[in-house]
């Protein structure tokens, strides 16, 4: 059961943070809170705070496992992502996550430049594995951070436009691509927010650094039962997830937020001083 929920739970977290590549300039900051539940049942809580404005952006992430599933395995983790904005395009400059059980943790360290990995570091190593799909220099190129990637640009009004789109996700150690299209609107009730939000079907599509003979990753390539809904971002033309539904071997699995707060024109440095 362990490896099965921190299984659950990476994956929530990277399929959330799996979004798009260009940002308006303009500026506001984010609080967002999120429960983390399998099969109806929750397991944690999650957070992201951060802010952009018309040359740059900061995002930080943490969750974290609780009640008697986190005493036994004492799930957690944190992120962080920054980059800058040229040209209405999101260039991301760093990316590192730290996660930790009771028999594991792993740190990630990574730098990029014009969406390519400029040093990528890994602690303790990942394995070598038979069926470890080996990665190369390509791989490396025209990626976005799952993090950095938890921005969403949406044309206009239409928030449905967020969806339909192929993102080019690196997490240091796999490259794959997550396929959204879009699946309607529907209207929502959060504490900070309440309106419309779009609604994505989502597919993963693994390229290079999976093992390929896990019968997890063929669970997940056959998965159609993944969504994400996207809610608008006060003062930008930006959409950030609000929940996250995937079907996993064990049940279903939902990050969901419980407050989506947002002070535009503001950044968060501006908003919280050091």
């Amino acid at each position: 059961m362990k490896p099965a929920i921190a299984s659950s739970l990476a994956g929530l977290l990277t399929l959330g943070l799996a979004c798009a590549m260009s940002l308006p300039a303009s500026a506001a900051s984010l609080d967002a809170r999120y429960d983390v539940s399998l099969l109806g049942l929750t397991l944690g809580t999650a957070s992201l705070s951060g802010g952009i404005d018309g040359s740059s952006y900061k995002l930080d992430v943490a969750a974290k496992l609780t009640g008697l599933v986190g005493g036994f395995t004492g799930g957690r983790g944190s992120g962080a992502a920054s980059g800058s904005l040229s040209g209405g395009k999101l260039s991301p400059a760093s990316f590192a996550v730290s996660s930790a059980s009771s028999s594991e943790s792993r740190t990630v360290r990574m730098a990029l430049d014009a969406n390519s990995v400029a040093a990528v570091e890994i602690e303790p190593p990942i394995d070598s594995k038979p069926d470890r799909v080996p990665l190369n220099d390509g791989h490396k190129r025209n990626i976005v951070d799952p993090l950095s990637a938890f921005l969403m640009p949406v044309v206009g009004k239409n928030l449905a436009s967020a969806c339909n789109r192929t993102l080019p996700i690196f997490d240091g150690a796999a490259r794959y691509d997550i396929k959204l299209t879009a699946a309607g609107t529907r209207e929502v009730k959060l504490d900070g927010y309440s309106g419309p939000v779009a609604v994505c079907q989502v597919r993963y599509v693994p390229i290079a650094g999976h093992r390929a003979l896990r019968p997890s990753t063929k669970f997940m390539i056959e998965n159609k039962d993944i969504t994400t809904w996207l809610a608008p971002v006060a003062g930008t033309n930006l959409m950030v997830p609000v929940r996250v539904s995937v079907k996993t071997m064990i049940g279903t699995a939902v990050l969901e937020a419980s407050s989506f707060k947002v002070d535009p024109g503001v950044t968060a440095s501006a908003a919280k001083p050091n």
